[in-house]
């Protein structure tokens, strides 16, 4: 344990991933992780902090190469904080978070069950549909871009090879107007100025794109002026909205919104439905692999088309929807109110009539339905990041369905709530990992939970 001291250097072998996509190797008995590195490789590190859980190197010189390193295509690869994985070939990506995903199935919640397959995406440049740019200043101009890792120092971007195309020259118009009427980018350690993100959102199966601008303390009388501005760069919106978001903090999306001009909501199609979606509502940035994701889901639900159906964290009723058209009755739960008139609205429009929506957080909303003698015999839940509280897992289980379908964004937080729910009755029967962003450390993943 004396050999590991900041700064000196070793040569090791990389022998596998941690779950952000670090090369993991071993010294003096203890697990180094070194970014950027891939497992089969060789190299010469650098020790750069030793900390009492946790050792970190840096890669100095790489020795002996995998067949799976490529050359980043990306030009801010290493400094922007957005993505991980620019040196490895596709196919060591999917076979990272593959392994990534059965690492915490059998660490976390023991289990001996694997996902056998990751259903890979088609694109992997430019499949976002949504946009989020940063603003701030340097050098006192205004700047757009993305935060460096683990900070909230940005890194200006003008060309982010997973985004659209129409999201850079959002910001891009955005920022040109502000340096031509000297608005000022919002200082989070102040709390001053105007501008804090540009958010653009495109629709995949409709001519709908929806800028937002966020903005601390709205624009006054340069409002019309930003409008005309946006509407001549920037053709192809079909709406402008302006969120005054006064909070200190780092949620993007918050306080009052006003539109501006055009319509707020953007229509799209997923799963042979049309949806309107909120600005606050939340909808997968690659919908072709969302498909994918849902109908799997579908899939491990099993309907018959007697079933009485709950949809937990249902956003704008994506999945709620492709549900109803096999099930007897759905009864969908969210806590945004907007994403739940969303929901209501996209019901409508699609002629389904055998769904309910509640404006609830997950946990309350099972309480109420189980307070009502409901019993659903498959209940759906697609949590956030934070994956499910405690309080919804007993409260889901106390209704004693016979199918839990999970979907999750983080398979740290899943295998954690597998473990919670194996401990009230049910156990893993199958799972399936699906890329929904490709080029980083993130991965979905849908599993089913059955009652013993």
């Amino acid at each position: 344990m004396m050999n590991l001291q900041k700064n000196r250097h070793f040569q090791v072998h990389i022998e596998g991933y941690a779950s952000d996509g670090s090369g993991v190797c071993r010294v003096d008995g203890r697990a180094v992780f070194v970014p950027k590195t891939i497992q089969g490789e060789d190299w010469e590190i650098r020790i750069v902090k030793v900390g009492a859980n946790a050792v970190y190197g840096r890669g100095e010189r790489l020795l002996s190469a995998s067949p799976a390193r490529v050359e980043s295509a990306c030009p801010y690869f290493g400094r922007c904080g957005g993505c991980d994985l620019w040196h490895m070939s596709y196919d060591e990506e999917l076979r990272f978070k593959l392994l990534r995903v059965n690492d915490a199935l059998q660490r976390i919640s023991k289990q001996s069950l694997r996902a056998e397959t990751i259903l890979g995406s088609e694109e992997i440049t430019r499949y976002r549909n949504k946009g989020i740019f940063a603003v701030a200043a340097r050098d006192g101009v205004p700047q757009a871009g993305f935060y460096r890792e683990r900070s909230h120092a940005l890194i200006p971007v003008e060309r982010c090879l997973i985004q659209n195309e129409l999201s850079e020259r959002a910001a891009s118009a955005v920022i040109q107007w502000m340096r031509e009427n000297a608005v000022p980018a919002y200082d989070e350690q102040s709390g001053t100025g105007a501008v804090r993100h540009v958010f653009c959102r495109i629709a995949r199966k409709s001519a709908d794109a929806v800028l937002c601008i966020v903005t601390a303390q709205g624009l006054g009388a340069k409002t019309a002026s930003l409008v005309a501005y946006l509407r001549a760069a920037l053709p192809e919106l079909s709406g402008i909205v302006l969120n005054v978001n006064k909070n200190r903090g780092n949620t993007v999306l918050s306080g009052d919104f006003y539109t501006l001009w055009g319509g707020s909501e953007l229509r799209d199609e997923l799963c042979d439905s049309r949806f309107s979606i909120a600005p606050q509502a939340f909808f997968q940035v690659n919908p072709p692999q969302a498909e994918r994701l849902y109908q799997k889901a579908l899939y491990y639900a099993d309907l018959r088309g007697d079933e009485l159906v709950f949809d937990l964290y249902c956003g704008a009723g994506t999945i709620s929807l492709l549900l109803a058209r096999h099930a007897k009755r759905v009864i969908g739960a969210e806590i945004v109110p907007e994403a739940v008139e969303n929901a209501r609205m996209n019901a409508a429009e699609n002629g389904i009539d055998n769904v309910e929506f509640l404006c609830a957080d997950a946990g309350e909303a099972a309480e109420e339905l189980a307070r009502r003698g409901l019993q659903p015999q498959v209940v759906v839940v697609d949590p956030p990041r934070k994956g499910m509280s405690e309080e919804a897992v007993k409260a889901v289980a106390s209704m004693s369905p016979q199918r839990i379908v999970y979907v999750s964004c983080d398979p740290a937080t899943l295998a954690r709530d597998i473990l919670r729910f194996e401990g009230l009755g049910y156990t893993l029967s199958a799972a399936t990992a699906v890329d929904m962003f490709p080029r980083t450390r993130h991965v979905e993943t849908v599993v089913l939970l059955s009652r013993k």
